[in-house]
């Protein structure tokens, strides 16, 4: 379940209307670690043309957003031992452009300086700045 502001986000009706994706917090209760990152609500495919056509097809669709935990490993790890109930979920700021999105996730890992704290399990920015090259 995600939060946002203190309300339950449970489906596209709970989300603004023009929202692309959203900069997330996840948090384990059991130790206090802390990821941030970004989602993003739909996605898109391209899938080969139909018989007779030449142009390929793109298709949009809902993405996987709400049994979504992270990208992280460690997190990941423990959503398929079946502890997701000790991860709170929350939904920092809603997104409206993928410039936006990528911007929000990187303004929010910079504040609330991921790389220099221990309690986040965050190990890049960008893939840029790392843990261990500061």
């Amino acid at each position: 379940m995600w939060i946002h502001k203190g309300k339950v986000v449970e489906s596209l009706e709970d989300v603004p209307n023009d929202a692309i994706g959203f900069v997330y917090e996840i948090r384990n209760k059991e130790d206090n670690t802390k990821y941030i990152g970004k989602k993003t609500l739909k996605s898109k495919r391209t899938l080969p043309p139909l018989k007779g056509t030449k142009r390929k097809r793109k298709v949009i669709k809902e993405s996987n957003w709400k049994t979504y935990y992270s990208s992280n490993d460690e997190i990941k790890d423990l959503v398929k031992q079946g502890k997701s109930d000790i991860f709170e979920r929350e939904i920092l700021e809603y997104a409206y452009s993928n410039i936006q999105l990528t911007y929000l996730e990187t303004k929010y890992q910079f504040i609330r300086e991921v790389l220099e704290k221990d309690d986040y399990l965050n190990v890049n920015i960008l893939g840029k700045f790392y843990k261990g090259n500061l």
